[in-house]
């Protein structure tokens, strides 16, 4: 499911990426297939994500906020940035 801007995404079993550097290693690595950026996440670790997303021709969603997205990703702490991997 892809959602729209600010609505959490429905991960299921989707494998995940979590977190700004991981997230930069999977896109220049061919694996992201669609990134998940919080929109009150800093700017400073969303933008150049969101411009490496679109250089590469990966979808890119913004979601509500960190805490959300790090929920969705089943972890216990905020989530700037998350993708799903091949």
């Amino acid at each position: 499911m892809i959602p729209q801007c600010g609505q959490m995404p429905d991960f299921g079993a989707a494998k995940l990426v979590v977190g700004a550097k991981q997230l930069k290693k999977a896109i220049l690595g061919g694996k992201a297939l669609h990134v998940y950026l919080a929109e009150d996440a800093d700017p400073a670790v969303t933008e150049p994500l969101e411009a490496l997303c679109g250089e590469h021709k990966i979808p890119c969603s913004h979601v509500r906020n960190m805490a959300e997205l790090g929920r969705a990703c089943h972890i216990e702490v905020g989530a700037a940035a998350a993708a799903t991997v091949r």
